[in-house]
């Protein structure tokens, strides 16, 4: 099976499950290929709101769950990380150019390793002397990957990317999609572990 997977590299909710997606992948040999799209473009054609502009309740409730799930998976995130949003489009790219010139794990540790300084080591992964060291601690070397990442087409491929997710019903992340079935939200992992494993 393979499976797309949307994400946002500002997402705590994509950090919570990146560990477990990338492990059921490998124990069902399914194919994981990561489009860290642009969420911003996505939310106002699909009827979401960014985080400053959603009701109060809104997101006092996030915050219950955000706290919920650090106990529940005991990933010690900080609930308001100095550099969120952090300005996502520099990793962006690079994990673009990597999943289109080295393959797709390359990719998913760069974004996963993102992830991780924004909310676990209040790091600014937008500025591009913390993001050339989380390049080079994946062991790739931080200047090829920044050169590379700063090719224009990677952002024109993230915009193509965007629109696809928007034209397959993507709209929020993380989205996990296999086949015509879209699974929203690291909560709904069992349901694509189920999908793996059954069909």
């Amino acid at each position: 099976m393979h499976i797309d997977y949307y994400v946002s590299l500002n997402s705590p909710w994509t950090h919570f499950g990146a560990a477990r997606i990338e492990a059921m992948a490998l124990a069902n040999n399914a194919s994981l290929r990561i489009h860290p799209v642009d969420f911003g473009a996505i939310f106002p054609q699909s009827g979401g709101l960014p985080l400053p502009k959603r009701a109060p309740q809104r997101q006092a409730y996030r915050m219950q769950e955000l706290r919920r799930w650090r106990h529940h998976l005991n990933i010690p995130i900080h609930l308001e990380p100095a550099f969120f949003p952090s300005n996502e489009a520099p990793a962006a790219s690079c994990v673009i150019a990597l999943r289109e010139t080295i393959g797709d794990q390359p990719a998913i540790k760069l974004a996963h390793r993102v992830l991780k300084a924004l909310w676990q080591e209040e790091a600014n992964p937008g500025d591009p002397v913390t993001l050339a060291e989380l390049i080079a601690d994946i062991g790739l070397d931080a200047d090829e990957v920044i050169a590379l990442g700063s090719d224009p087409r990677w952002a024109a491929r993230r915009e193509a990317d965007t629109r696809a997710a928007l034209e397959r019903g993507v709209f929020g992340a993380p989205s996990y999609v296999i086949g015509d079935e879209i699974f929203w939200g690291q909560d709904r992992l069992s349901f694509v572990e189920r999908k793996l494993v059954h069909g």
